[in-house]
């Protein structure tokens, strides 16, 4: 049986709202009430915390999940989050498939889709295809900057981040700019990309000025692209605090952090390698 919810359920952290517009129907997001310190830890309790609902919806209990609602038609309240019963078999996880999956489910006509699945299918492809790459290339460097501690292997990741960085801005120039899809249509890969390029202050912050993302010329379209995005109503409406950020990654800059990300980054494979059993959150 095919599935077209009314609404979502979904699993984030507020400190790292990712960057965008989110298009879809009814939203109903469940937010945690910091009370209660489960791990007695005051830097990382809360961070680690995993609802129940999330654990039996995503085998990884990773964010962001989206969990469908269905009507209930045995209540009343129309529009409430009682009236609405969710799939947690159907459950929609990892960041680049939640943002095809809103998309779909969105309706949206072919100039506001972020993949345009309806008009071109080269371009359908090429945008998943870079969205991937953007997340490998442009994105999981940026936790061995962080993570690792010796000064070389974070050299390193951050050529790799700068590399994946030169690639995206040819791609960025192969249209009549400023973003990845022709006709300033915003797309899949933009969003792969943005919230990540918003946080690239934290590298210079704690790494030191050498790992600025420099201003020359293959990276013109780059940063080109990153101020228009920043410009965007629906970007603005979801940036985080840079003060909050910087306090929140701040465990990871030190190597404290015990999240799956961190302990694959610390094993020494990529953010995006990790492994559920091997990388498991651990409290020492």
């Amino acid at each position: 049986m095919e599935t077209h919810p009314e609404a979502c359920r979904t699993f984030g952290t507020r400190i790292t709202d990712t960057c965008g517009c989110v298009r879809g129907n009814l939203v109903i997001a469940t937010v945690r009430n910091n009370n209660d310190n489960d791990n007695k830890t005051e830097k990382e309790w809360w961070y680690h915390w995993k609802a129940d609902e999330l654990k039996r919806a995503n085998p990884s209990a990773l964010v962001p999940t989206l969990i469908p609602l269905v009507p209930d038609n045995n209540n009343e309240n129309n529009n409430t989050p009682s009236s609405f019963i969710p799939l947690e078999s159907k459950a929609i996880y990892e960041s680049l498939i939640t943002i095809e999956f809103i998309d779909h489910i969105s309706a949206a006509p072919p100039p506001d889709r972020l993949i345009p699945t309806t008009t071109d299918p080269y371009e359908t492809a090429r945008c998943r295809v870079w969205a991937d790459r953007v997340n490998r290339d442009c994105c999981s460097p940026y936790y061995g900057v962080l993570v690792r501690t010796d000064p070389d292997e974070r050299a390193r990741h951050f050529q790799h981040l700068l590399g994946g960085l030169r690639q995206f801005s040819r791609q960025l120039e192969r249209t009549d700019g400023p973003l990845f899809l022709a006709d300033r249509q915003l797309s899949s890969v933009d969003l792969a990309l943005l919230p990540w390029a918003y946080r690239y202050y934290v590298l210079e912050h704690y790494r030191g000025p050498e790992f600025v993302i420099p201003k020359d010329a293959s990276l013109d379209a780059y940063h080109e692209w990153f101020q228009h995005c920043l410009g965007l109503d629906s970007v603005k409406r979801t940036l985080p605090d840079k003060d909050q950020y910087l306090e929140h990654i701040e465990k990871y800059a030190d190597s404290s952090a015990r999240s799956k990300v961190a302990n694959a980054v610390r094993r020494g494979v990529a953010a995006h390698e990790l492994d559920d059993e091997k990388d498991e959150y651990n409290s020492t």
